[in-house]
């Protein structure tokens, strides 16, 4: 009798994992498909890393340290997900992607409120946001990581270290690096 009870016991903590875990995903799944479709470019990728993420996450929930914050842990999973993207479409003779990419034009749509702008100044604003995805999408692979994490999830400087592995100081180097890349691309003007 007392293994049904210890059945019981452990299908109610599954539960209750189970509905933790889905506050998660609630909660952090923006952030993590933000950083992949930014890093990535191509929605269907996104998706894949977002739910590759989230799915790592949940097999290793029993290993989570909380050395660092949960959204920091989720994104350092993001990050390598992202890298192995990398790495496997250098390997590849076509580009899926170009059949689903996002172009900067539909990021920059994306990201813009619709406010009281004239139709001039908004499109001028799309093509600044344009040229700086343009611009980032052309970093080398740590400091686009970083730029992104920064400036699109607005992580700070210690948060990107504990998802990158790298250290602070890495970290602004990378970061110092990247910001210069993009305003020399953008004509010194970002």
């Amino acid at each position: 009798m007392a293994f049904p009870a210890t059945s019981e016991m452990e299908h109610a903590a599954r539960t209750d994992v189970a509905l933790d875990f889905e506050t998660l995903v609630r909660l952090y799944r923006p952030k993590v498909f933000r950083f992949a479709l930014a890093s990535l470019r191509d929605v269907d990728a996104a998706e894949t890393v977002t739910q590759d993420c989230f799915l790592r996450a949940y097999q290793a929930s029993g290993r989570f340290r909380a050395e660092c914050s949960i959204q920091t842990w989720l994104m350092q999973i993001a990050v390598n997900l992202v890298r192995d993207q990398y790495r496997n479409r250098r390997f590849q003779f076509w580009r899926r992607a170009s059949l689903t990419a996002v172009t900067p034009a539909d990021a920059a749509g994306r990201s813009i409120p619709d406010d009281a702008r004239s139709p001039e100044a908004q499109a001028l604003l799309r093509e600044r946001v344009a040229a700086i995805w343009e611009a980032a999408g052309k970093l080398p692979e740590r400091q686009r990581t970083v730029f992104l994490l920064r400036f699109v999830e607005d992580m700070d400087l210690l948060e990107i270290a504990c998802a990158t592995g790298m250290k602070e100081g890495t970290v602004k180097t990378h970061l110092f690096r990247a910001l210069r890349a993009v305003r020399a691309r953008l004509g010194g003007t970002a």
